[in-house]
């Protein structure tokens, strides 16, 4: 199975006809289309509804997504949602999801940095919020992650699960775009490769303590890759089985 993946999309009402293309693309090199997060501006129903007529481009082609920062800004994620939803995107949300044998887990995720760095829940309320938030991200993860019986699983991110793939943000925002307690369910339940966006400036490939492939697509970092195609990545899943996964850099066609 071919993965066409990327994240940050930011449609606004005035994006009719600016993702057409890159979405014709995608479906001409993958099997299912994955957006990884922010895929409005303003997290407006009017911005999903542009969205939906640009996904019609993909001709059925199975898309999987979560839903970023970004999509909860105006207070309609649940509308956001509802149009996605209807029209056949897999919004996972702490939910899971088979296609053609592949198994697919998806949280937004949440911030709080990494390592010994990482936020603790200690002293002011405001705090403890945060980083029970969290936690309860990383939660829905392993769930989702844990339900799956297929052999192989994609997680799907919009926050980053590592701190390798924000490098090159600055260090003060760190916290602010992933956080290692999403890294845990990684570790516990062998996934293929998690995809991720939010990190416009930070770096396309990293990996997991246990060497799982973990790729920043949001489209300013594929951009700067300078592909020779509209800014997506496609991932093809090893036929053979095992949790690994090989990135392609495709032209589409």
């Amino acid at each position: 199975m071919r993965l066409a993946a990327v994240g940050d999309l930011h449609c606004k009402k005035t994006s009719r006809g600016a993702f057409e293309a890159l979405f014709a693309a995608m479906a001409d090199a993958a099997d299912v289309l994955v957006l990884c997060g922010d895929l409005t501006d303003y997290g407006q129903a009017d911005e999903a509804r542009v969205l939906v007529e640009e996904l019609a481009a993909a001709r059925q082609v199975p898309v999987v997504a979560v839903l970023g920062n970004h999509d909860y800004e105006s207070d309609q994620a649940d509308q956001v949602k509802g149009i996605l939803g209807d029209a056949g995107v897999k919004l996972l949300d702490g939910d899971e999801c088979e296609i053609a044998g592949v198994g697919f887990a998806g949280v937004k995720g949440m911030g709080g940095g990494f390592g010994t760095r990482a936020l603790q829940p200690w002293g002011e309320e405001v705090i403890k919020r945060f980083v029970r938030e969290a936690v309860e991200e990383a939660l829905k993860l392993e769930s989702a992650l844990a339900k799956l019986t297929s052999s192989q699983r994609v997680a799907v991110l919009h926050y980053s699960p590592i701190r390798e793939t924000v490098e090159g943000e600055p260090p003060e925002v760190f916290p602010f775009l992933g956080s290692s307690r999403l890294e845990e369910p990684l570790l516990r339940y062998p996934v293929a490769v998690a995809l991720h966006g939010h990190a416009h400036y930070g770096r396309f490939e990293g990996r997991t303590r246990s060497e799982v492939p973990v790729y920043n697509v949001c489209i300013p970092v594929l951009e700067r890759l300078s592909l020779g195609h509209p800014p997506y990545w496609v991932v093809e899943l090893d036929p053979a089985g095992s949790p690994s996964a090989v990135g392609r850099r495709l032209r589409a066609v």
